[in-house]
């Protein structure tokens, strides 16, 4: 028996006890590196686990059940952000940017495909008259920080296979934008197969090749420890993690405010929210269950419970989810210890796969089952979660659409971008012409606050420009 033979005999053991034998259906067709390749990624796939995420082995929450025994999050609310305790966080949030203990995580694996775009998503050129990239606007908020408060901040960028070779390349033309290779590291997150809602097989992308999709942004765990970068941010005495996803422009980055409620709390895991407009908002919804913070995505939240009111007539469960948090260190650290901290959410979608004559099929209905984590659900896993609340228009802007959907769209996300900037003239005294627009580089100011040490009160912005770092 050749090698080749025993390679194919092995995996057909292997694949056999899971009903997955159609993956070598055109084995003998390959080439040896083709073969070796999809030798690899079967290898690469817990056969088990996948049989029982199909098979509805792993348990599912019930939150219909789960979320009538929901209450409100521990919160700081906007209306009790003054006075001592508000200028007590920003001093323990300077603190802590000041001794070097925060670092910066941006989770960019989406693809530009939903906005009409062939690149990774974080290349999406987002600047209202910059035409900066998401990437970059984000990379000048952690440089001016870092500038701010006299001290380097590490960035750690987590990619998916699919996004992680443009990104890369991405930086390297653009010399990081400024950023110091010491203090850029870029690492890929895991990925998970998907498979036949009715059979439970595994789908082929091409006829050597597993379609395999990023395993969502819940994926940052095992990824943060299988890259090294927990190790290295320990090294780095990075204490906490500023966490955000790349398609929002308006994150404040390493806010003190944040930071600072975070620390003052003790808190392993601290979440920016906004109110909800209504109770059906599409948010996912911070809610503490047996003593344990929660999101209920909204599809999982009955319209009843949604509803609900205290006796002030204000939504019960009123905090919307943003994808912005701060995490301890150790908690990742802990996590990483527990194989299943974090479960599968299953989701139908379209997937586009290889047939047995060998044809790419493009389905129009949902045919398969997707497997994702999010990282939401290490709240309840964290000792003394909070959330604290921002105002929508100070921080939110996600880009998800293309241009001419009805929300999240580039023309959306300008005109959050140049509405902040205005207000923020608007406060230093300065004056902007009607039909003007200025936009404003996170390195000529960050915030209002910069912003009122650049600009001479009664400055008249006669027509649109950007604002760049030495203007």
């Amino acid at each position: 028996m050749t090698n080749q033979m025993r390679e194919k005999q092995d995996l057909e053991e292997r694949l056999k006890p899971f009903g997955q034998e159609h993956l070598l259906q055109f084995w003998d067709e390959l080439s040896p590196p083709q073969r070796q390749a999809l030798a690899s990624q079967i290898e690469a796939v817990d056969l088990g686990q996948i049989n029982s995420l199909f098979r509805g082995e792993v348990d599912q929450p019930d939150w219909a059940q789960l979320s009538r025994r929901a209450e409100p999050p521990p919160a700081v609310r906007l209306s009790e952000q003054s006075g001592d305790r508000n200028q007590a966080a920003i001093e323990h949030g300077i603190e802590a940017l000041r001794a070097g203990q925060v670092g910066v995580m941006i989770t960019a694996g989406g693809q530009g495909t939903r906005l009409g775009f062939e690149l990774p998503k974080s290349l999406y050129p987002i600047g209202p008259i910059s035409q900066a990239s998401l990437l970059q606007i984000h990379i000048e908020k952690v440089r001016a920080t870092a500038q701010r408060y006299g001290v380097s901040i590490p960035l750690y960028l987590m990619t998916s296979p699919a996004t992680h070779e443009d990104t890369v390349r991405f930086l390297n033309e653009n010399d990081r934008f400024g950023l110091a290779a010491d203090d850029l590291l870029v690492f890929c997150q895991g990925t998970m197969p998907a498979v036949d809602i009715e059979t439970g097989q595994l789908l082929l992308a091409e006829q050597d090749r597993l379609f395999l999709s990023p395993d969502g942004h819940g994926g940052t765990v095992a990824a943060l420890g299988k890259s090294g970068v927990l190790e290295r941010m320990q090294k780095r005495g990075i204490d906490q993690l500023f966490y955000l996803q790349v398609d929002n422009p308006l994150v404040p980055i390493c806010d003190p405010l944040l930071i600072g409620h975070h620390l003052l709390a003790n808190s392993e895991m601290t979440s920016l929210t906004v109110q909800k407009k209504h109770a059906m908002e599409k948010w996912g919804n911070f809610a503490m269950i047996d003593g344990h913070m929660h999101v209920i995505e909204y599809s999982d939240l009955p319209d009843e419970v949604a509803n609900q009111c205290d006796d002030l007539g204000n939504l019960k469960l009123w905090a919307g989810s943003l994808a912005i948090h701060v995490f301890e260190r150790t908690l990742f650290e802990r996590a990483l210890e527990k194989t299943d901290i974090l479960p599968f959410h299953i989701a139908r979608k379209k997937v586009p796969f290889v047939n047995p004559d060998g044809k790419q099929v493009t389905p129009t209905e949902p045919n398969a089952f997707k497997f994702e984590r999010f990282i939401f659900d290490l709240l309840p896993a964290a000792e003394r979660p909070l959330v604290v609340e921002y105002r929508e228009e100070e921080c939110f802007a996600p880009l998800k659409n293309a241009p001419g959907a009805e929300i999240d769209t580039p023309e959306y996300v300008q005109q959050m971008m140049l509405a902040q900037h205005k207000r923020w003239l608007t406060a230093a005294g300065a004056e902007v012409a009607p039909g003007v627009d200025v936009e404003i580089s996170p390195l000529f100011a960050l915030d209002a606050e910069q912003v009122v040490e650049r600009i001479k009160p009664g400055q008249r912005f006669e027509k649109s420009q950007y604002l760049a770092e030495g203007t």
